[in-house]
């Protein structure tokens, strides 16, 4: 039976594929004459109503079911066993052009010469006004002033279309016309290409152990195998490409012999170790910037405008010899598709248990200490403390860099003299990545800070979206039905096993504990608002319905004042496990929070240090407590009396 499933994975997906779908509509289909048939009275304070409707259990299943079969390319094993085959030679086409495509505003935005130029012209500057004072002589700091000067000569050489040479015109011309013989050749289309027996006999996609055949196995396939093909000698012959005229070659030689002179201490010159230190450090800064103009890898805009032209041309032919595959790949891979890597294409889609209390407050003063110079914090980072927040940091967070991209206009190129000259996109650009200067504003900062930042975000989340759904699920059938099996399902799993997972996929960075705490807090959230809706007294709800009250009305008035206590009780309980998570996430991977302190001072025992953190640990944990009892006194204060 394992052997049958092995070789017809896909079969089997698209049967269970039909069948879920077949289920998901009939429960629906179910539900809905149910609900039809039921009276107005049932929908609050009825308790029939948290009864049967079993149906939506088996569409909440069959939904689940059906979302885990297209993330995880159920469907397009199923119904286009021969998609990712195809989509693995278009993936090779684009590893046989990355080195082309890299010189090029194609996946970025600016030419890679114009990206050297601006670089390093700003580096040439900041090297200029900060050269050391007293670790060189009149003559060589003279001399480094000559070296770093004719360096930016280099640049205007190299930027100056004038100066480019006829070999290498030609050159760059012979690669812009090989690359549009590649794209004619896509637009043909396959014409009599088929694949070979050895591509054949290649187990399919989803049918044995190889995930994703390597050799074409589509007349498709072949063609972009082909072209893959010769992109590799094209590649090749433009990264042998130099833009080196007999005036750059002159300067270079000059430059280089001059740095190399001054590398030699002038004698007059007496030096300490440091003054040595940076007297080195200086002359490496030039010598690095100088040898990366002299690779002779910086050419004229105009010059790349032909290669440019031609490397799009040569996308857009692969986009249309693509076909209907492209609607296959946007809608069933999602994520980031097939990319070749090396051989292979794959799937993108992680002493003293009692010390004194002496030690333990020297620690705790120690890590309080803001004065990071005299060993205040821990591993670089304060405990509590508050920094200033660029503006600009906040703005670049909220405003993508894809609007920019869209907007019409090109970005900024250098000129023939090596400048740049940036264009309104490229000030938008900056404004947007956060790049300027908007002033700043106060933020905590710290261990303690970044702890208790995910438990706040991730407790809002689960709160924003747990108590309206539990609301719903205490007061409707549906809701019950369809969502209580899906909270059960992963309410009794303890968090730390979905820790592991759930970091490797979204990372070691707040965003993957704050999810993980966010499943805690979440179904508790859903079971204590869904318990206090529930419990709602049904003379309540039928004194409210003789009184004239809406739907609405009732459930704002009467169900969700009921159901504040459980509420708020399961607020508490939530902060109390997402904050013992969260350590817990915090030790097995974090670089801050109080966890990652705990857990550092595990692994070199120090134990004072680990006693710290669980006085903080236990302080905290009381502040939240104290903050939710005062909270509970204002919002409810008739609980429990009677």
């Amino acid at each position: 039976m394992a052997e049958w499933l092995a070789d017809n994975r896909a079969v089997f997906a698209l049967i269970t594929i039909i069948g879920l779908l077949i289920a998901f509509a009939w429960s629906i289909q179910v539900g809905v004459r149910q609900t039809r048939l039921r009276a107005r009275d049932e929908v609050f304070g009825d308790p029939e109503r948290t009864k049967g409707g079993w149906y939506w259990a088996v569409c909440g299943v069959s939904a689940l079911m059906l979302v885990w079969f297209y993330y995880s390319w159920g469907t397009a094993r199923a119904v286009f066993p021969n998609a990712a085959n195809e989509l693995c030679q278009v993936a090779k086409v684009n590893e046989s052009m990355a080195p082309i495509s890299a010189a090029l505003p194609v996946r970025s935005r600016y030419l890679k010469s114009t990206m050297l130029v601006v670089r390093n012209g700003a580096q040439l500057d900041a090297l200029a006004s900060s050269m050391p004072e007293g670790v060189f002589s009149p003559r060589e700091a003279a001399q480094l002033e000559t070296g770093i000067s004719q360096t930016r000569q280099l640049i205007a050489l190299l930027s100056d279309p004038n100066y480019t040479p006829r070999e290498t015109r030609d050159a760059l011309a012979g690669v812009e016309g090989r690359l549009g013989e590649l794209a004619a050749r896509l637009d043909a289309g396959p014409g009599v290409m088929q694949p070979g027996a050895d591509a054949l006999s290649q187990p399919r996609w989803g049918t044995s152990e190889v995930e994703i055949p390597l050799l074409p196995m589509t007349p498709r396939g072949v063609l972009f195998d082909y072209v893959s093909t010769e992109l590799v000698a094209v590649s090749e012959d433009f990264l042998s490409i130099r833009n080196l005229s007999p005036e750059a070659e002159a300067l270079i030689e000059s430059t280089g012999g001059l740095i190399n002179r001054i590398k030699k201490a002038d004698p007059e010159v007496s030096l300490d170790e440091d003054g040595e230190k940076d007297r080195k450090a200086y002359i490496k800064a030039v010598e690095r910037i100088f040898k990366r103009i002299d690779d002779a890898t910086i050419f004229p805009a105009e010059e790349m405008a032909g290669v440019n032209k031609a490397v799009a041309g040569l996308n857009n032919s692969v986009e249309n010899a693509k076909g209907g595959l492209g609607v296959v790949e946007s809608l069933f891979f999602p994520g980031q598709g097939i990319v070749k890597s090396r051989t292979q294409c794959t799937e993108q889609g992680s002493g003293r248990w009692l010390p004194k209390p002496s030690d333990v407050v020297v620690t705790f003063a120690t890590l309080a200490n803001p004065d990071m110079d005299n060993g205040g914090g821990y591993k670089g980072t304060r405990l509590l403390w508050w920094k200033w927040l660029p503006v600009a940091n906040i703005v670049g967070f909220l405003i993508p860099d894809g609007l920019v991209d869209m907007l019409p206009g090109d970005y900024g190129a250098h000129g023939v003299d090596g400048g740049f000259m940036p264009t309104y996109k490229d000030h938008l650009l900056s404004f947007a990545q956060g790049d300027v200067y908007l002033g700043s504003v106060p933020m905590l900062d710290g261990h303690i800070w970044d702890s208790l930042f995910r438990v706040l975000v991730a407790m809002a989340f689960g709160i924003l979206l747990g108590v309206p759904l539990g609301i719903y699920m205490g007061v409707s059938r549906l809701f019950k039905s369809f969502f209580d099996p899906l909270i059960e399902l992963y309410r009794p799993v303890p968090p730390l096993a979905w820790a592991p997972l759930i970091l490797t996929i979204f990372g070691i960075q707040d965003d993957g504990k704050i999810f993980l705490l966010f499943m805690v807090a979440f179904a508790i959230m859903v079971i204590s608002a869904r318990t206090g809706a529930s419990g709602t007294q049904l003379s309540k709800i039928r004194a409210s319905h003789s009184l004239g009250a809406t739907d609405n009305q009732i459930l704002r008035h009467v169900i969700l004042p009921n159901a504040l206590p459980e509420i708020l009780t399961g607020v508490r309980i939530s902060i109390g496990v997402c904050w013992g998570t969260l350590v817990a996430a915090e030790m097995l991977a974090g670089t801050t929070g109080i966890g990652f302190i705990e857990n550092v001072a595990r692994t070199v025992s120090d134990y004072e240090l680990i006693w710290v953190t669980i006085l903080i640990m236990g302080l905290l944990g009381l502040l939240f407590d104290l903050v939710m009892r005062w909270v509970i006194a204002r919002l409810i204060p008739w609980r429990g009396k009677g």
